[in-house]
């Protein structure tokens, strides 16, 4: 599992909002759905001989004999409540998720034995105006956090499980005709999972595969017509995509067009997003016939990519914008009310109200360390024979001097400084 640090997290809160914020102006809503599923679920939906199942899931059984996984992706549970509560039979619904995964593989950067996605999958639309959709969402994403330039969209088309069972019989037999010169993992899937190969890392096994059969050689009129429509959508909007016919992606339930986004700024672990159709789940997992598409993005892969190029704006770097000072005795319930009148009028703005006394310098250094922009100070003044409360704000990012303000203005003034700030 990964630590998140309070430095890492203002970075994760930009990812977070920017993503709400993208969902938003697509007309998505928010499902959520439990980390703990019958094995079972994932079982028919990823398939029995991928790695996920066979390799990566945290599985066992609870006091009742129920044998239950952590979730090791989010589709699957997302079907499986969706369709529970009735939202998808004869229905046109867009729905958004985020939250932890869990699979036991190898961890290094950017991929932990818990890792966090987005995940966007939308229901009953079959034509490819809503994988083209899905992929403007993301394309919109990319553009928000200004990472456009350094990722990649790589799309196939995989065509229907009939298709890739013939595809995957022809595959089969080249292989075996091959097998003394392929590694380990490329002789056990070639009877399982033969197209899983096809991913295949080892340069030897890519040689061989130059000669493969290609699967674009299978797939079905309507699947071919289906994505030469996508693609004509894609460059309609302007979305620059690269055909890429190793691409396979690894849960079984994919059909017709699958997709990558991928990048060059994490090194080998390129792939920051990934989908594409399955318009057979819904039925598989036991609900009606219902066209599905939609991806996932790894949340700690984004992170690492906008902090690796200095990505992050300055302002979505401080967790506190409004340090509250308090000078003198007697002003920690005037205080607290004014930090509580500037978070009532500034909900977006993060404000801190000192605590623990001390003298001005002291909180003054404080408020410094904790990166606010700006100090108001609440003070306590001698005046002939009384005392009286006074208000000065004060911009801790130059060098200019402190402002006096009315306690009637202090909230506009503030409003004021931090938009110029």
């Amino acid at each position: 599992m990964n630590d998140i640090l309070p430095g890492e997290s203002l970075t994760w809160q930009y990812v977070e909002g920017c993503f709400r914020s993208v969902v938003k102006s697509f007309g998505y809503q928010e499902i959520r759905f439990p980390v703990l599923e019958q094995t079972q679920l994932f079982k028919r939906s990823i398939g029995e001989v991928t790695d996920i199942v066979e390799k990566e899931m945290y599985s066992f059984d609870d006091r009742n004999g129920d044998n239950l996984s952590l979730r090791p992706e989010g589709t699957a549970g997302c079907v499986r409540a969706a369709d529970q509560h009735g939202l998808l039979y004869n229905q046109q619904q867009r729905l958004w998720y985020q939250g932890p995964m869990f699979r036991h593989e190898r961890p290094q950067k950017g991929r932990y034995r818990q890792f966090h996605q987005f995940g966007v999958e939308a229901f009953g639309m079959p034509g490819p105006d809503i994988d083209v959709e899905v992929l403007q969402l993301a394309h919109q994403l990319w553009l928000k956090l200004g990472l456009l330039p350094h990722v990649q969209l790589e799309i196939n088309n995989i065509g229907s499980s009939e298709d890739r069972k013939r595809y995957a019989a022809a595959l089969t037999a080249f292989l075996e005709q091959h097998e003394a010169s392929l590694d380990e993992d490329a002789k056990r899937r070639m009877h399982s999972n033969p197209m899983r190969v096809l991913d295949s890392k080892n340069p030897q096994v890519q040689e061989i595969l130059a000669d493969a059969p290609a699967l674009a050689d299978y797939v079905s009129d309507d699947s071919v017509e289906h994505y030469q429509q996508l693609q004509a959508l894609l460059r309609g909007l302007g979305i620059e995509f690269r055909e890429n016919p190793r691409l396979v992606r690894g849960l079984d339930y994919y059909n017709n067009c699958v997709y990558e986004w991928t990048t060059e700024a994490l090194g080998a672990q390129g792939a920051v997003c990934g989908g594409g159709r399955y318009d057979g789940l819904v039925a598989q997992l036991g609900g009606r016939d219902t066209v599905a598409a939609g991806f996932a993005i790894g949340i700690e892969r984004l992170v690492l990519m906008l902090e690796s190029l200095d990505l992050v704006p300055e302002q979505a770097r401080r967790a506190i914008d409004v340090y509250l000072i308090m000078v003198g005795d007697n002003l920690t319930a005037q205080g607290l009310a004014l930090a509580a009148q500037l978070r009532q009028a500034l909900p977006d703005a993060g404000i801190v109200s000192h605590c623990g006394g001390g003298k001005y310098n002291s909180q003054v250094k404080k408020a410094f360390n904790a990166g606010a922009r700006l100090a108001v100070i609440l003070e306590r003044r001698d005046s002939g024979s009384e005392a009286v409360q006074h208000l000065r704000l004060r911009r801790l990012d130059s060098d200019d001097e402190a402002i006096t303000v009315e306690l009637a203005e202090v909230v506009d003034k503030v409003r004021e400084m931090l938009a110029a700030s």
